[in-house]
């Protein structure tokens, strides 16, 4: 009947009825894409216009080349730094590596929220009785995808020609072009990395975790070519060292574009191809709930919300254990370049100051603080979900209040955080230990516990944005998280305001151990998400619950 209905109302507006789930697809895709288009555009215009602010002299230019240029320690954190004396290149080495982590979680967050979000909440059940088979209705979502990032490319394609009219830029509309899609096409490869991880898991979460976990493992195999360990062949093996070797307004070379299109077409085909293979709310990888049953920890509602997330827990545990390991490891011959170049003086802006294996560390933790980040924002996601999918509902009808079941969700984040936090220092110090690197257990036990915090604050906003609009939860505590990021990554290189640096959950942050915690200002992060989640809290008792 709705389907007839449907029919109809195509008939009577000219819309054939097989461009459906495109169209519903590209319509969310090109909302958020105009969103993150604009956070790049920014970016890529303020790096390029501030630079003959920052550094008005020949010589300061060349301090800055020297101090970037051939340091393997900051190219393993920021990707290589080539023509620095000039404002492509400068503009490049700033922005390119946070634009390009950013795409990657723009692109897999938006795909599975489109597909096996919509899937999972019940929308495709609907689409699929229509005039369309599985398979086409992927190919269609994936076409809708394409839309959503095209919108992100033309908005930051703008504002970068646009920039570099500039006087102080002088940048072509050729090369502006050509930057931008480098920019962008992270976002495109992990649409389709997406699309293929809504096949394998069983719901949202599970299926953004697993391209997560490719995001880590391509960052760090990027992250160890770029070391200078004489394994740089290993940027041929990362979606990020592709786009790397691409090296817009500076050497580009445009034969890089060939990995990334050929990974985007042969995943996105494989992701059609599956999606042929099941049946709708079915996984590839079977889901947990099918197997025989095991009763342990339902025993009450908190038992169950550790059964129900412990694969993305375990999944975020794995990441963080081999990244924290492999900083630990590099630590020690990354810091010595640093310890003989001007480049010391330049990491501190990131919060980093002194020498050798601490100030990279020091950095490193940065990168640990946004994983643990992640970890408390999939929190609130999965209890956002939870609600939206009928789960709270069944849960409430027994003799179990909102306010229990909000707090049990609540002390099970934070002690995950925390056992990621400190395991993060545990595994550095492991990784550290087997270079002889001569950092202490206790330091790096310390530099993990700092990274705590800013996951209890995101976590806390995350809460508030529960019980104020449940709806944006998930919009809310990946933008901030997005956002924060973002801010200290570009903040760090050249001059950024004050106000714009506050804005970031880990700005006030200590860089340990290249400096030791700052526990008042731990504290303080601590209380902003306390008193958010228990004002999140009193919101979500007072509201009706509500479905997507």
């Amino acid at each position: 009947m709705q389907a007839e209905i449907a029919d109809k109302k195509e008939a009577q507006v000219g819309r054939w009825p097989g461009t459906v789930v495109a169209r519903l697809t590209a319509r969310g895709a090109a909302r958020s894409g105009v969103i993150w288009g604009s956070i790049f555009a920014i970016a890529i215009a303020s790096s390029a216009i501030s630079y003959s602010g920052i550094y008005k002299t020949l010589a300061q230019r060349d301090a800055l080349a020297v101090a970037y240029g051939s340091n393997h320690a900051t190219s393993a954190l920021l990707g290589p730094a080539w023509q620095l004396q000039t404002v492509a290149g400068f503009t490049v080495f700033k922005v390119s590596m946070a634009l390009m982590i950013l795409g990657a979680v723009w692109g897999l967050l938006t795909s599975t929220r489109l597909l096996r979000g919509e899937e999972e909440n019940g929308r495709w059940d609907l689409l699929l009785a229509g005039q369309t088979t599985r398979r086409r209705a992927t190919a269609q979502a994936l076409g809708g995808l394409a839309a959503g990032v095209f919108t992100l490319w033309a908005v930051a394609s703008l504002v970068t020609v646009l920039s570099g009219l500039d006087s102080k830029v002088k940048i072509a509309a050729g090369p502006a072009l050509y930057f931008s899609t480098a920019m962008v096409a992270t976002a495109v490869m992990f649409l389709a990395v997406g699309a293929l991880t809504s096949q394998l898991g069983a719901t949202r979460r599970q299926a953004a975790a697993y391209a997560a976990a490719f995001l880590g493992v391509s960052y760090a195999v990027r992250m160890i070519a770029d070391a200078g360990v004489g394994m740089h062949w290993l940027i041929w093996a990362s979606p990020l060292g592709w786009v790397e070797e691409l090296r817009p307004l500076t050497v580009p070379q445009p034969i890089a574009l060939l990995p990334i299109i050929a990974f985007t077409m042969v995943v996105a085909a494989g992701a059609i191809h599956l999606s042929g293979t099941r049946d709708i709310g079915a996984s590839i990888v079977p889901d947990r709930l099918a197997t025989q049953p095991h009763l342990r920890l339902l025993s009450g509602p908190t038992g169950l919300a550790i059964r129900m997330m412990r694969p993305t827990v375990i999944g975020w545990w794995v990441a963080i254990v081999l990244s924290s390991f492999l900083y630990g490891f590099i630590a020690r011959s990354a810091g010595a370049t640093i310890s003989r170049s001007s480049v010391e003086g330049l990491l501190s802006k990131l919060g980093a100051p002194g020498t050798g294996a601490d100030a990279i560390l020091g950095v490193c933790f940065l990168v640990l603080a946004a994983l643990v980040a992640f970890v408390a924002a999939n929190q609130v996601t999965a209890a956002r979900s939870e609600e939206s999918g009928g789960r709270l509902d069944h849960l409430l009808v027994g003799p179990l209040s909102r306010a229990s079941w909000l707090w049990g969700r609540i002390r099970v984040a934070v002690v995950v955080v925390l056992v990621d936090g400190l395991t993060a220092g545990v595994f550095a110090w492991l990784g550290a230990a087997s270079q002889h690197s001569q950092v202490s257990f206790t330091t790096l036990l310390a530099a993990g516990l700092n990274i705590v915090p800013p996951a209890i604050s995101i976590l806390g906003v995350g809460v508030l944005a529960l019980g104020v609009w449940p709806r944006a939860a998930a919009i809310v505590v990946y933008t901030l998280l997005g956002w924060s990021l973002f801010v200290v990554l570009i903040g760090g290189i050249g001059v950024t305001s004050h106000w714009v640096l506050d804005t970031s959950v880990f700005h006030d942050m200590a860089s340990a151990p290249a400096v030791p915690p700052n526990w008042e200002a731990s504290g303080a992060m601590v209380a902003v998400g306390s008193l958010a989640a228990l004002l999140g809290g009193f919101a979500f008792r007072r509201r009706d619950l509500q479905g997507e």
